[in-house]
């Protein structure tokens, strides 16, 4: 166990202190193997779904997205859809009506790629403070980012026309992103003494301020009016109707440059997993891996909380879903994570759309009910596996 875990440690997150060898154990530190089973990374080859799980995402995340390019009022078969794209990336294609042409590319293109971007960004956050707190029930909520920026919004929704006469459509989202990041600031620091983080006292501070925007958003509500009331009650349940290429432009900006290098993180959380004692013994500093995993969520969530409003379930439920697959190792875990975040959240924003068109149902309600029974058979059928069913 200790050497996979000397494998899996990277210099990319060594503590300044790197004079001993990292193969040599010192005689106070406990043995590996005491660390609990459940939580030390998944030996290569011990789960028969990895490659599988890889091979079916990456069939399904296509087949979503050509779907969901077809499907809507005005419908569109499916391979008039894929030559309107071979045409868009310059690989040819037959050709197509200038109508079908706009559908796609001007009208749902950017909503589908941006729900791509939503999901992965969601998942892979999960995914990281799942394993930052060490509890697979953890989410990117329990550090303030979607609290935050549910405060920022409700107050420019309800609040915004006191100071201005013209509101911006680029307001919200950037008031969103800002109290996000701010919240998120502030649970750092009420978790920071003496220059450690303490993860149980992140954890509760987390909560407080999270109970404590709520109840500002709460009095948000009362003084609102019927409009502004059902804006505010759409966003936080969130949405992807305002999708466009400049929307898409933005979060590609802000979301995908996080998104992708949380997974870099994945062997410091595995040797984080097994305990301080061993992440220090491989030089690891802990405070810094906590930093750059609290600062990377909380831009990715918050870019993504941002342009689309609160989207709940897929931080909490899709790691979890892909761990119960193939095991705790986050070398796996993180990228099947947001593979499967990207596809899910396109089937649910796909479902949204069309089925109580032309009502757009919101896509957080979507989300849960996609995923939640799912995640119930999943977790049973593992109880049932593992023999305490």
């Amino acid at each position: 166990m200790a050497e996979a875990a000397k494998r899996a440690a990277t210099g990319g997150l060594r503590h300044e202190d790197t004079s001993a060898p990292a193969d040599a154990a010192p005689a106070s530190a406990p043995p590996a193997t005491t660390a609990p089973a459940a939580t030390a990374p998944a030996a290569p080859g011990v789960r028969p779904y990895v490659r599988a799980s890889y091979v079916v995402l990456a069939i399904a995340l296509p087949v979503a997205a050509i779907v969901a390019l077809g499907i809507g009022p005005v419908a569109i078969p499916a391979a008039e859809v894929v030559d309107v794209v071979l045409a868009w990336v310059g690989l040819g294609g037959a050709e197509v009506s200038r109508a079908s042409q706009v559908l796609v590319l001007d009208v749902r293109m950017p909503r589908v790629l941006l729900a791509l971007v939503v999901g992965s960004a969601l998942a892979v956050s999960g995914a990281t403070m799942q394993g930052i707190f060490r509890n697979p029930l953890a989410d990117p909520g329990l550090i303030g980012v979607s609290a935050g920026a549910a405060c920022a919004a409700a107050c420019y929704i309800v609040l915004a026309k006191y100071f201005t006469d013209s509101v911006s459509e680029w307001g919200l989202p950037f008031a969103a992103f800002v109290g996000a990041l701010l919240v998120t600031t502030i649970v750092w620091r009420v978790g920071k003494q003496g220059g450690q983080v303490s993860i149980a006292t992140v954890l509760l501070a987390g909560i407080a301020i999270n109970a404590l925007t709520m109840a500002g958003v709460g009095v948000l509500m009362l003084i609102a009016t019927d409009a502004e009331l059902r804006d505010l009650t759409f966003w936080n349940l969130g949405s992807l109707g305002g999708a466009n290429w400049t929307v898409l432009g933005v979060a590609a900006v802000v979301v995908i440059p996080p998104t992708l290098l949380l997974p870099r993180l994945a062997p410091a959380l595995n040797t984080w997993l097994l305990g301080d004692a061993e992440v220090r013994h491989l030089g690891i500093d802990p405070q810094r891996l906590k930093r750059i995993a609290f600062a990377l969520t909380a831009l990715a969530v918050g870019g993504a909380v941002s342009m689309t409003g609160v989207i709940g379930f897929l931080g909490l439920v899709i790691p979890h879903l892909v761990r119960l697959l193939v095991g705790p190792d986050h070398r796996t875990l993180m990228p099947l994570s947001a593979l499967l975040g990207a596809v899910l959240m396109l089937v649910a924003d796909t479902a949204a759309r069309t089925v109580a068109a032309p009502i757009e149902v919101p896509i957080g309600i979507m989300t849960a009910f996609a995923g939640a029974p799912f995640f119930l058979w999943l977790m049973r059928r593992r109880l049932h596996l593992d023999g305490m069913s």
